[in-house]
């Protein structure tokens, strides 16, 4: 039968269309074909770090590929991201990010990405919870009631350090100031190693720091744990109250970390992305290996990483502006 006139150019369009289809199934079933690039745009030796390398050795042998990390630190995260939001859309370039993804568009006016628009989301990875900790030598606080009434009696003598403005160790102090009211000095650094130096010798009183970096020095007795900043309690630290439990309701900060593609990376390539992402989560090894960090795997689907990222974008940007908080 011949079509008429006025059908040809819907029928080329319904060919067209059918051609794509097939290829973008081609490209998925094929995917992946060579190594795949994690950036994580931290130095190496973080937790970041070991939960990419972690994910990769497991994702690895379910692809029959390699996953291969590359560091590009500077910036907060920034310039990584920014290299994967200008990446090829084929997944083969990665990126393995915290929740500065979140807090940086609050920090930084120039930000030359877009955390929504510019990427397309894979899975939510891991939490690793901040732990309010103290040189009980220093502050001989045992309680977060204590450092409450302490800073409450003394205004401007206490100091929190961190690792750096708006990084979550940073957000973690401010948070707990504002919604206690205490009033507290901030003792910024230029990263955790630095920040707890300073707080095992005394020149600081308390910090927010990540489990991976305080549970060696809580384990030793050298710091004392005070509250974990999740709102249940931690695997690493069981016996060491929420922020909640200790008498701060409402007190939730997750440090989080997790996937994302360039934004049009094809969704059947994102899918096998996800899926075998949630089954190396699943398995005893990988779990086994981020428990030795203080990290909990969660896994997500694309849509509650894209829902999580919104949601906490909108929700740092009230702190940021609240407490006033800009990178100099």
């Amino acid at each position: 039968m011949r079509l008429r006139p006025a059908f040809k150019p819907f029928a080329r369009a319904l060919l067209a269309a059918s051609l794509l289809a097939g290829a973008a199934a081609a490209h998925a079933d094929a995917y992946p074909d060579h190594p795949v690039k994690w950036i994580v745009p931290f130095p190496p030796g973080g937790a970041m770090d070991s939960i990419a390398r972690t994910l990769g050795e497991s994702m690895g042998k379910q692809l029959n590929t390699s996953f291969i990390v590359e560091n590009r630190a500077g910036a907060g995260g920034n310039i990584g991201a920014a290299a994967v939001a200008r990446a090829k859309p084929d997944g083969y370039t990665i990126l393995i990010v915290a929740n500065g993804m979140a807090v940086n568009p609050a920090l930084y006016q120039d930000l030359n990405y877009d955390p929504i628009k510019d990427f397309a989301p894979i899975s939510l990875l891991a939490v690793v919870p901040n732990v309010l900790v103290t040189n009980p030598e220093r502050t001989g606080a045992t309680s977060v009631q204590d450092v409450i009434a302490n800073a409450k009696a003394q205004p401007k003598h206490y100091t929190y350090a961190s690792a750096g403005v708006g990084t979550s160790i940073h957000l973690a102090g401010e948070m707990f100031v504002s919604m206690t009211g205490v009033d507290m000095l901030h003792v910024p650094y230029k990263g955790s190693g630095p920040a707890v130096a300073d707080l095992l010798g005394g020149q600081v009183d308390y910090m927010f720091d990540s489990i991976t970096s305080a549970k060696p020095h809580i384990a030793t007795g050298k710091l004392r744990a005070l509250g974990v900043t999740t709102t249940k309690r931690s695997a690493a630290l069981p016996d060491v109250p929420t922020m909640q439990e200790a008498g701060v309701p409402g007190y939730e900060l997750m440090p989080w970390f997790a996937a994302f593609a360039p934004a049009g990376t094809p969704p059947d390539v994102v899918a096998k992305l996800n899926d075998a992402m949630r089954a190396a989560l699943a398995d005893p090894k990988v779990k086994a290996t981020l428990d030795s960090i203080g990290a909990e795997s969660i896994g997500s689907t694309p849509v509650a990483l894209r829902d999580h990222l919104a949601k906490e974008t909108a929700q740092w940007k009230d702190l940021v502006k609240e407490r006033g908080i800009k990178i100099n």
